[in-house]
């Protein structure tokens, strides 16, 4: 039974992060992080690292090839980010390991607060 409600919480969370995903380009940290940690009860570090582990086998290559077809996607500009995305992945790693959870947790808030602020009353 415990395996069931498992791999069902899993179901719900990767689902809705995925639509939320596919529609507004969101989804791994802004929504399956927050719910592995408070929903699940892993600690910050592991939620992280939880996150970095489904992240990579679901890019959204499916999403990326509808907006390709669409035409809203600039290759070169993807290319260059994910090239300089992954140099600063290690360099936050190795840094996440020596700030304090806690302090981690508030400015993950604090990022997430900043970001609404501005998709709210920004133009």
């Amino acid at each position: 039974m415990q395996l069931f409600k498992k791999c069902f919480f899993c179901f719900i969370i990767g689902c809705m992060a995925g639509v939320v995903r596919g529609c507004l380009c969101v989804g791994v940290w802004n929504l399956i992080l927050p719910a592995l940690i408070y929903l699940w009860g892993f600690p910050q570090l592991k939620g992280q690292g939880i996150s970095f582990a489904i992240f990579v086998p679901s890019l959204g290559i499916l999403a990326f090839m509808d907006y390709y077809r669409n035409g809203n996607v600039n290759v070169l500009a993807g290319i260059l980010i994910c090239i300089f995305l992954v140099i600063g992945s290690v360099l936050g790693a190795q840094i996440s390991h020596v700030i304090p959870v806690d302090i981690m947790r508030k400015l993950f808030g604090i990022l997430m607060m900043l970001i609404a602020v501005k998709l709210i009353f920004g133009k």
